[in-house]
């Protein structure tokens, strides 16, 4: 038996003290489809929702010709063979890059998508989570593309780990939803998992609408959760879970989203179980 099916009888009370069940969580495609197509690529985010995923999540940055442009990495080099800075390559260079061939031949001449070309591909009724990997400097710019664009307020979700990043969100965009991204991989002992009072503190100084947090069933668990709620943090989602088992706990939780490589085949396999 796994440490994590050993820990879940331990917290079963104080999980049906927080939800009394697990109910339609969305299921988000990190980078789209990514275990089955090229991260961050509009093949990508289109098989993610013919998969059934309630949304996608992709990464931006600002690039020094002031668009913004959707790519894990800071630079190519993984996914094209040759290395170019998002931020700091032109985008006429970067738009040449086959972003594609590295997961297969089929995706051949897949491009760094913009944030325009991504917005135009999202469907009614789904989530696009926008992560922000540029700092608080491609808000206004991205404020700006999302106003014109078809997508409803409320289909968009903004992430981040630079808590400025998010301020600024909230600040320019009020009316959309942002959340904190927080990590819980213990690195060392001097690098610890923050506390449940610490990451409250960050999320009410920064304004965010609730914490995006990484699954670490040992760590950010039932406990966790149970105080992160008593210190005022209204919701949470968790990344990028591609376990069923631990899908399940955190949807046992109340997790408002959970996001993952496969997502198609991780609602199938929750609806299993």
């Amino acid at each position: 038996m796994s440490r994590f099916a050993f820990r879940l009888p331990a917290v079963l009370l104080i999980v049906c003290a927080l939800s009394p069940a697990a109910t339609a969580q969305l299921i988000i495609g990190h980078r789209g489809a990514s275990h089955d197509a090229p991260e961050n690529t509009i093949a990508s985010y289109k098989l993610a929702i013919e998969q059934g995923a309630d949304g996608f999540e992709g990464d931006y940055w600002l690039n020094k010709d002031g668009r913004i442009l959707d790519l894990h990495d800071a630079d190519t080099k993984r996914v094209a063979g040759k290395k170019v800075s998002v931020t700091k390559g032109s985008f006429d260079e970067l738009r040449k890059l086959d972003i594609g061939s590295f997961k297969d031949a089929k995706w051949k001449d897949e491009k760094i998508p913009t944030l325009e070309e991504v917005l135009e591909v999202v469907p009614v009724g789904k989530k696009v989570f926008l992560e922000l990997k540029s700092g608080p400097e491609v808000v206004g710019p991205m404020a700006k593309v999302i106003a014109k664009s078809s997508v409803s307020p409320d289909q968009i979700v903004i992430i981040s780990f630079h808590d400025d990043a998010i301020a600024e969100a909230k600040k320019q965009m009020p009316h959309i939803k942002a959340l904190w991204l927080c990590g819980f991989k213990q690195k060392d002992e001097k690098h610890k998992p923050l506390t449940a009072e610490e990451v409250s503190a960050t999320l009410k100084r920064i304004q965010a609408d609730g914490l995006d947090a990484e699954a670490v069933p040992e760590y950010l668990n039932a406990e966790f959760l149970k105080r992160l709620k008593e210190l005022g943090c209204r919701e949470f989602s968790v990344w990028t879970v591609d376990d069923p088992q631990v899908a399940k706990f955190y949807a046992d939780l109340g997790a408002w989203s959970i996001t993952t490589n496969r997502p198609g085949w991780l609602r199938s396999q929750m609806a299993s179980k």
